[in-house]
């Protein structure tokens, strides 16, 4: 960049799909790297403990000004900055618009949009459509987990909330392991048929789709399970609930949404996180019980931590993992639950590596911001 003069690159949707955004196995790449630089802790997220999910405008029920939004269903505005070191070393924000509604008007739930920046003046080096950065990055992380914990002959996956991000999440799988069966819990039978289309198109190794009726159903005989249902309201009484003699030994539960599990369960599984650090923000955060708002498997681990029934040294960073620091699989009997809460980071990790190839490329609109500011 050379200074005054500030341009940019403005990457579109079909930009970021030449550019290579939707490639499962390279995305699980980037976050195996991502992860082994967590674990460094050459990273900052939003709020004073540098670890903040991020910033998010929630409204109320019934708003005093009509023009207000209301409440509901992933309703939300928020904003997820970070800065990520070693070979990314670049700073930047996913930009988070959020509401169930939308899909009556033909568009996504959440629809997104990732800036990265210049980490020492704050310059903007490229907007991009981001949509596809946190689909891919949001099923790669789990990816990670079910390279390094996964058993090696894993052969059925279990799919509970079969949306597109289970879609991907099954297409990243079955990349790493010798699927053949998926089995699936869905609510509607239009998002099962978009599911099956979907990785049946992606993954032709996959023999036999066998959509279940019940949750049980799903997740016995499992070798992988994926949740990844729409997010619950009134707490964990209303999460998917896994009762222990449903679950095959070895197990891999991967938790992207919500999942209970019984304390039992908990206390004789080998237990991972993304990024503990994250957890500890969220309890800080959000009033105990924090697996009462936030719907994540790491934050009822928090929660046992402080009712005195589980030992913090329990949980384990997949990082620590990654980089051999914590040892990974005991055995193939062992069950894991791996929970997965998502961080601004992966967005930026995601968005510069595909940023890259855009330039290398030649694809994007350059856009610019100035010649000369009009105030400095």
């Amino acid at each position: 960049m050379s200074y005054p003069k500030i341009d940019f690159l403005y990457l579109s949707e079909p930009d970021m799909v030449k550019a290579g955004v939707n490639d499962p196995v390279k995305c699980t790449d980037c976050m195996e790297d991502l992860l082994k630089i967590l674990y460094e802790g050459d990273y900052r997220m939003g709020g004073e403990n540098g670890n903040s999910h991020g910033c998010m405008v929630t409204f109320p029920v019934e708003p005093e000004f009509p023009n207000m939004p209301k409440d509901g269903p992933d309703r939300r505005f928020m904003a997820m900055p970070a800065y990520l070191g070693g070979k990314f070393d670049i700073a930047g924000m996913k930009w988070y618009g959020s509401n169930v509604a939308n899909r009556d008007k033909k568009v996504p739930r959440s629809i997104l949009t990732v800036m990265l920046n210049d980490k020492d003046t704050g310059a903007p080096k490229a907007l991009m459509s981001a949509n596809l950065i946190s689909a891919f990055r949001t099923a790669a992380i789990p990816g990670v987990g079910v390279r390094y914990l996964a058993k090696e002959d894993s052969k059925v996956l279990g799919i509970v909330g079969p949306g597109m991000i289970n879609a991907i999440t099954a297409e990243t799988f079955c990349n790493l392991r010798p699927i053949e069966t998926i089995k699936i819990k869905g609510r509607g039978q239009a998002s099962i048929d978009r599911f099956i289309s979907y990785v049946k198109e992606k993954c032709p190794q996959v023999k036999d789709f066998v959509v279940c009726e019940t949750l049980e159903e799903c997740v016995r005989d499992s070798d992988i399970l994926s949740f990844a249902t729409s997010t619950p309201t009134g707490g964990q009484a209303n999460y998917p609930t896994i009762k222990d003699e449903w679950v095959k030994k070895g197990c891999l539960i991967c938790g992207p949404g919500a999942v209970n599990v019984s304390d039992e369960l908990i206390n004789s599984s080998k237990l991972v996180v993304d990024n503990s650090k994250l957890y500890e923000a969220w309890a800080e955060e959000y009033p105990y019980p924090t697996f009462d708002t936030m719907f994540l498997l790491g934050c009822k681990y928090l929660d046992m931590v402080h009712e005195g029934k589980l030992d913090k040294s329990r949980i384990e960073d997949l990082g620590g993992i990654v980089s051999g620091a914590i040892p990974g699989r005991k055995d193939d009997d062992e069950i894991i639950l791996y929970s997965i809460g998502g961080m601004p980071v992966e967005d930026v990790a995601w968005g510069k590596t595909v940023y890259d190839n855009a330039v290398r490329l030649g694809i994007g609109t350059p856009l610019n911001l100035w010649d000369t500011p009009y105030l400095y």
